[in-house]
């Protein structure tokens, strides 16, 4: 008689074991030309994040007297109405930032897993890259007007959603493109370049501001739109490289194939599997989660920080945008070889003391005026980069073959996603004590609140992921 055939178990996201946190890449030489293409993707899209999230689009121009009804926005500059009418506008663009942030934490690891499955990962790049450049291009129909603010705040959430979603699956490329040896400067060389990428781009806005946009009517906002279609060309041009010169590779294994709706149930089974078998790479999500959000608040609300709550001009805006970019990339790229000499963990703990510092100098000293921005601002600027690097960088290390979509798809779902807290906070606080400034406190406390949290969190101490 023959034994009873072994129960079929159930499809699974991961096509390989759950690696332990520490665990080693495989040493192999990987040419310098993917790297380098690999890396580019930082640039190509960075304008995104610089100047329509950050620095142009979202803070002068969103946030700004175009979106309010002419009689307030003719009232002057400090007026108790037209500065709530401002910050009612930054509460709106966080509500619409936030409701994003959910969309992430809904999306972002399933289709991870379907890019692991079908180890597609550079396929679904490649989409999702094409779908930002897009959005980018819709926003040129945001004309200035205060009918058209949600038009814009949804086109810019939507936006927030595809970038994070495109970003789980060049995240999970990491290890494809760099060795044990190298994964933390190769990390801090995306990050890098995308800064740089932001300075170019911030500075080609501000030389055709000062040529006054070669003499075109720039009237009903044409200037920021585009500015809008500019960046979704460069997004396209500068992500060919990764397209032609990095390869697809196949999946780890062979796993069975699950439709969208199931990929949850699938999902909670790995995550409980992470927690039994895995538990400082669990606890590494979930305390992440929290700063990697405050990281995330401080560049999305930046820019609209120093317009409104310190009456920035524009060209101070796009000069301190440069000069923030410049800081941050230098700083990134330094941080990537102290990533690999010392362990992603120190840089971590590092930056975030000085972003929680950097944050309550800002606040508390902003009676001074701009120069507190100037200072607490680069300053700022010089810890994100390299906490979101070496963040990348230790995940990188403690994801198993088979599962970097799906844990970047976490990643994203549990960090600048998870992005509903900042923007809810930075609400919160807004709508609780009637100006922007007190929005800066919402950061910070985030920011304090996933430093402690990663505190806790204990790490081996094989390899350099500590």
């Amino acid at each position: 008689m023959e034994p009873d055939a072994a129960p079929t178990p159930p499809p699974t996201a991961n096509t390989g074991a759950i690696g332990a946190m520490g665990r080693e890449l495989p040493e192999r030489v990987v040419p310098r030309k993917q790297v380098r293409s690999w890396a580019l993707w930082d640039w190509a899209t960075q304008p995104f994040n610089s100047v329509i999230l950050t620095f142009v689009f979202a803070s002068l121009y969103l946030v700004s007297d175009n979106f309010l009804p002419p009689e307030i926005a003719a009232l002057p500059a400090g007026d108790a109405v037209k500065d709530r009418a401002l910050a009612d506008l930054s509460s709106g663009y966080g509500l619409a930032t936030t409701i994003a942030g959910f969309l992430i934490l809904l999306l972002a690891p399933v289709l991870g897993q379907t890019a692991d499955r079908s180890g597609r990962k550079k396929r679904w790049l490649i989409v999702f890259t094409v779908l930002l450049a897009l959005a980018q291009f819709v926003l040129f129909f945001v004309r200035a007007d205060p009918s058209y603010f949600w038009f814009g705040a949804i086109v810019l959430a939507l936006g927030a959603v595809i970038s994070e979603i495109a970003g789980v699956n060049y995240n999970a490329m990491l290890v494809q493109v760099s060795t044990p040896r190298t994964i933390g400067k190769v990390s801090g060389l995306g990050w890098g370049l995308g800064y740089i990428g932001g300075i170019v781009a911030l500075t080609l806005v501000v030389v055709v501001t000062q040529l006054k946009w070669f003499g075109m009517d720039t009237s009903d906002g044409m200037a920021y739109r585009l500015i809008a279609v500019g960046c979704a060309v460069w997004t396209i041009v500068f992500a060919l490289p990764l397209f032609f010169n990095v390869p697809e590779v196949p999946p780890v294994g062979k796993a069975e194939k699950v439709n969208f709706f199931a990929a949850y149930g699938v999902l909670v089974r790995d995550i409980m599997g992470l927690y039994r078998e895995h538990r400082p790479t669990f606890w590494f999500l979930l305390s992440s989660a929290v700063y990697r959000d405050g990281l995330a608040g401080v560049f999305a609300f930046g820019g609209i920080l120093a317009a409104v709550a310190f009456g920035f001009s524009t060209n101070e805006v796009l000069i301190f945008g440069i000069a923030a970019n410049v800081v941050a990339g230098i700083s990134t790229i330094l941080a990537g070889r102290a990533d690999d000499r010392f362990g992603a963990r120190a840089v971590i703990v590092t930056a975030l003391g000085g972003l929680v510092a950097m944050g309550l100098f800002v606040f508390f000293f902003n009676d001074l005026g701009k120069v507190v921005f100037w200072i607490g601002g680069l300053l700022l600027s010089a810890f994100v980069g390299p906490a979101q690097a070496a963040s990348r960088s230790l995940l990188a290390r403690a994801t198993p073959d088979g599962m970097q979509g799906e844990i970047f798809g976490l990643y994203a779902t549990t960090g600048r996603v998870a992005s509903f807290i900042s923007p809810l906070m930075w609400t919160l606080f807004i709508g609780w004590f009637g100006a922007t400034i007190w929005g800066v406190l919402g950061i910070v406390l985030v920011l304090a609140v996933g430093l402690g949290l990663l505190l806790l969190v204990r790490l081996p101490k094989t390899g350099r992921a500590a």
